[in-house]
């Protein structure tokens, strides 16, 4: 039996809802991702809430509120307590948005599902791990291997590849596998034949032009709008796909020598900028090149100003203007007031870059045909004055006189218990203090008058017999050159320098922004104050995406290369689910899975695995080859056990029968055919074929695609007469595998 796996949806299935799935593996139970949507919807949480005390470990995927939203809120209300794995800018960007996510919406409604110190108590135990780095799990989860690799869709976006007893269960949402201008593609080669494959279908009916073509298209249009004396507003996420829409900006103002003015405003812009320069070996190949040869940081922004207030916008010199503001959802944020000023202008332009979440004001403009008009709340904080001051103060005092109070109370029980312990126990010749009370009532009002007594120094606690100083042996140990001291007592923790740098929006100097400063730090009584408008939508409304998602063409090629032996499918509408689960039924493996919420799945490996000892006396005749990340060879040998019953293989008793020779390894003719070259051996493709020399031809022929994890009948065909190219080619061909 293989290892034993159960997957089981919390949120995101048969609909675009944030995405939270319950994966076990022999008994150790991963929460990957805990998301959550814009309107903060604590209903959506209500899976979750049943089964976060079990969860043993959280992997993060990616960097934005459908992926961790819901963190803080776990931790802090659901019992969620187990450690978080994810890469560093996950950890870093994450922490950012939920910020940004907390200060839109506390300056404009009384926000209490969490607060900046649960966000800061969540991302405490987050684990960063680099790309391909494998995590070796202990205690419950002894032998289960983590490692976090490319996914292309956001900074240090992560498909998360869990291993176990050899078998590979791979989670891979919103990957990406075209380069970008800051982002690399997915490595498709590090994910052949898993035996679970979980994905998503969010965009199974999808297609995208080309990069280029569509990065045109942007520009030209934004270009279009601030030529016809209008503004551009994007609506954007904190720090995930805005980074790419800035280069692609940076780079089209730079080769065009364009003056129109581009800010990006968010509460902590200026502290996701310095975040993400220091971010460049997670970016793309290109990014890298470029620093290394001209010492240039593409996130140094020479054309993009940085608000982190809108006052600051509304400062800028009037006429045409590009912003980036956040949310994306435009339920909240810079960008949802932006929109409410102007929408009423028919020269303005507001361009989505994404599907905006279902039931957001975004995703009712973005309806075809978009609404001639919608109705929004306008909301914001405003100090108390006069009356309701007033009140607010004497409610204030009151409740720090009850506080007061209740903390005296309690106090003067503690004491009483404290004496009534101290009596029983104590010298004889301390005096009853219940006794004492009583003489001092019955001596009537003259004894009255000793009660308050003035004593110099210090009061003598009741439980004392002999009241002095307190006084505190030194203990300390002490060799010849003083006192011995723990190295450790001196250490700053990472954690607090985490905090001390990165507090609450700061900037890589520890300092805050200005705009988080101001609302975190105004303590003033305030209220929020709320009014309806029917905004009259006469702008221009476009959609182009944007969001660096494979596409429906990429998917299916991508999985039939992945060729899992099980896949499951979450996240996308119902129609989007079915229709690539009928494709994969057909195209890719057998068993397809599309589980509802809740509905946990068995999809534990049909592989018979045994776990076998090779004694000594064997492993002394075996010779192993290398071969990628592993060592093979032959072994005859005959099966036995050990004295503890295990398995276990024993050099056989007779000669070993001869064998076939085998080839070991994946040749791929596009390499092949540039190892060919640099051998100087004249090569090219022609009818589907590699035509090398003269005279001799490779091609491959059967069926590649192992569906249904069968074992592939795919065979190289060497043609030709027996010739010396021949001969030359097939040695060729043959130093590319391994020959046991």
């Amino acid at each position: 039996m293989g290892t034993s796996v159960q997957v089981t949806p919390l949120c995101g299935v048969y609909n675009e809802n944030p995405l939270s799935y319950l994966v076990s593996i022999d008994g150790f139970n991963f929460l990957i991702d805990c998301g959550w949507n814009d309107h903060f919807d604590p209903s959506l949480l209500e899976p979750l809430s049943r089964v976060a005390s079990t969860v043993d470990a959280v992997l993060l995927s990616h960097p934005d509120t459908l992926h961790l939203g819901a963190l803080p809120f776990a931790m802090k209300q659901l019992g969620l307590s187990a450690v978080v794995y994810s890469t560093e800018p996950v950890y870093r960007l994450g922490l950012l948005t939920m910020y940004d996510q907390y200060l839109s919406r506390k300056q404009v409604s009384d926000f209490d599902l969490f607060t900046l110190d649960d966000i800061d108590s969540a991302f405490q135990n987050v684990t960063r791990l680099t790309y391909a780095q494998n995590h070796h799990l202990s205690g419950k989860g002894e032998g289960i291997v983590i490692s976090p690799h490319v996914s292309g869709h956001l900074l240090g976006g992560t498909v998360w590849k869990i291993t176990k007893d050899g078998e590979d269960v791979i989670y891979a949402v919103d990957f990406n596998h075209r380069k970008e201008k800051h982002l690399n593609g997915i490595n498709q080669a590090s994910f052949v034949r898993p035996a679970v494959l979980i994905t998503d279908a969010y965009n199974a009916l999808n297609n995208q032009p080309y990069r280029r073509q569509k990065d045109k298209e942007f520009t030209d249009t934004i270009k279009k709008t601030l030529r016809s004396d209008g503004n551009v507003l994007l609506p954007v996420d904190t720090a995930g796909r805005v980074l790419e829409l800035v280069q692609i900006l940076e780079s089209c103002w730079a080769d065009e020598n364009l003056n129109y003015p581009i800010f990006f405003l968010t509460y902590v812009a200026s502290s996701t900028i310095d975040y993400v320069k220091s971010f460049l070996e997670w970016m793309s190949d290109s990014i890298a090149k470029s620093f290394e040869k001209t010492r240039e940081n593409a996130f140094i922004l020479k054309r993009i100003t940085l608000l982190v207030n809108k006052s600051e916008l509304d400062n800028a010199p009037d006429g045409p203007k590009v912003v980036l503001a956040s949310m994306a959802s435009l339920e909240a944020g810079f960008s949802h007031d932006i929109f409410v000023e102007w929408a009423t202008d028919p020269k303005n332009l507001v361009l989505f870059t994404e599907r905006a979440q279902f039931g957001t004001l975004a995703r009712m403009l973005q309806a075809d045909p978009p609404p001639k008009a919608v109705k929004v709340t306008m909301s914001r904080r405003v100090p108390l004055v006069g009356e309701e001051l007033i009140a607010y103060e004497e409610e204030q005092n009151r409740i720090r006189k009850d506080e007061a109070l209740k903390a005296s109370l309690i106090k003067e029980e503690e004491s009483k218990s404290a004496q009534g312990a101290d009596v029983s126990t104590s010298d004889p010749t301390v005096v009853d203090a219940s006794n004492t009370h009583s003489l001092l009532d019955a001596a009537g009002p003259h004894g009255g008058g000793y009660r308050d007594m003035l004593i110099d120094g210090f009061t003598p606690p009741s439980t004392s017999a002999a009241p002095m100083f307190p006084f505190y042996e030194n203990n300390s140990d002490w060799d010849d050159f003083g006192e011995v001291i723990n190295p450790d007592d001196y250490v700053i923790k990472d954690a607090d320098m985490d905090q001390g740098a990165m507090h609450v929006g700061g900037d890589m100097d520890g300092k805050l922004d200005e705009g988080s400063a101001s609302l975190i730090l105004d303590t003033r009584p305030s209220k929020v104050v709320a009014t309806e408008l029917t905004v009259q939508v006469k702008c221009s409304l476009i959609y182009m995406d944007f969001e660096g998602r494979s596409d429906a063409r990429s998917i299916k090629s991508i999985l039939s290369h992945m060729a899992p032996l099980k896949l499951v499918l979450v996240h996308g509408t119902a129609e989007a689910t079915e229709h690539l689960k009928q494709h994969c039924l057909t195209h890719v493996c057998p068993h397809v899975y599309a589980p509802q919420i809740e509905e946990t799945i068995d999809v534990t490996s049909d592989l018979c695995a045994y776990k076998v000892q090779l004694s000594e006396k064997l492993m002394s005749n075996v010779l192993f080859k290398k071969l990628g990340d592993y060592e093979i060879a032959w072994v005859d040998s005959e099966a036995g056990k050990t004295e503890n019953g295990a398995l276990s293989l024993l050099p056989i008793s007779t000669p070993a029968p001869p064998h076939e020779s085998v080839l070991v390894g994946d040749l791929k003719m596009a390499n092949f055919k540039q190892f060919l070259s640099d051998n100087g051996v004249q090569v090219e493709f022609a009818g589907g074929a590699l035509r090398c020399g003269e005279y001799v031809t490779l091609r491959k022929v059967g069926d590649a695609s192992h569906k249904g994890g069968g074992s592939g009948t795919q065979q190289i065909v060497i043609e030709g007469p027996l010739c010396e190219d021949y001969y030359k080619i097939r040695e060729y061909l043959y130093s590319q595998f391994y020959l046991l």
